[in-house]
């Protein structure tokens, strides 16, 4: 990782959330254009920078994410941010730090990060049952989700859904599909954090026309090392939201390779803004 920080427009995602550090637990960031969902930056690209930041400022590097839960309270913003960087606790194998992140006098978002390094292997498994993931993803063609007909950060996504189509009038809260950057990056923690926020929200499925949803609670759990996945080969999503409740709806999210492994867990609440 470099210091350099984003240009004011770029397709790069890892450039996209870059950081420069500061001195005393402070970094800058800039927030490129075209990244947007909304007025502000998409979840996944904030959380990704909050991220970045937690690992550049944990001292062992063999001390990996392995879970991260965050909150984005306000538009983040094409520009400069500045992140705050604090370690609650290091303990001997398992580091918990907390970061946020500022534009002028305001905190828009929040993240805090479990970095641990590997330890006992005896348990090591897979219990939830692997997607049906269809036909092999080069046979399934990849969906216009691109302005005017999604959010302007879709266009650095490729989306190939083998499931529902989001606004398809459907009985059931379920979305799943295949997912990669349009410019392959070398793939870490951010970059999975990113790829796991890209896809609609299922309740998306049920819907005849566009409706406006955002992210208010986000949970991740990284399973698998970035570091041994093929960044040009896409990964498999399956969403669903089981329960709804007075305009918050709580969705369940995975990310799985072609071979059967599973990547990540997230969970996500959505507020449905009207």
């Amino acid at each position: 990782m470099t210091d350099e920080l984003a240009p004011p427009s770029t397709d790069d995602f890892t450039l996209a959330t870059q950081i420069a550090p500061a001195g005393d637990g402070r970094y800058v960031t800039t927030v490129p254009d075209g990244w947007q969902q909304g007025r502000g930056a998409f979840g996944g690209l904030v959380l990704g920078t909050l991220a970045r930041a937690m690992l550049h400022a944990e001292p062992e590097a063999d001390r990996t994410l392995r879970a991260l839960t965050g909150e984005i309270v306000g538009p983040v913003l094409p520009g400069p941010a500045d992140i705050t960087v604090k370690a609650l606790r290091r303990g001997n194998a398992v580091s918990t730090w907390e970061a946020w992140l500022a534009q002028g006098d305001e905190v828009l978002a929040r993240a805090s990060a479990i970095l641990g390094r590997a330890r006992s292997t005896d348990r090591d498994g897979t219990e939830l049952a692997a997607p049906d993931m269809g036909p092999d993803w080069t046979s399934v063609d990849p969906a216009p989700i691109r302005p005017p007909l999604g959010p302007h950060f879709a266009r650095m996504y490729e989306f190939r859904p083998t499931g529902s189509y989001p606004f398809a009038g459907g009985d059931r809260s379920e979305a799943a599909g295949w997912v990669r950057l349009v410019k392959p990056v070398a793939l870490g923690a951010p970059e999975i954090i990113g790829l796991m926020d890209a896809f609609w929200p299922a309740t998306f499925a049920r819907e005849l026309a566009p409706r406006p949803m955002a992210t208010v609670a986000f949970t991740l759990e990284l399973l698998a090392d970035p570091a041994t996945l093929d960044p040009t080969a896409p990964l498999f999503y399956r969403g669903s939201a089981p329960a709804v409740r007075q305009g918050f709806a709580v969705e369940l999210r995975e990310l799985w390779t072609a071979q059967g492994e599973l990547v990540a867990l997230n969970q996500q609440t959505f507020v449905i803004i009207r």
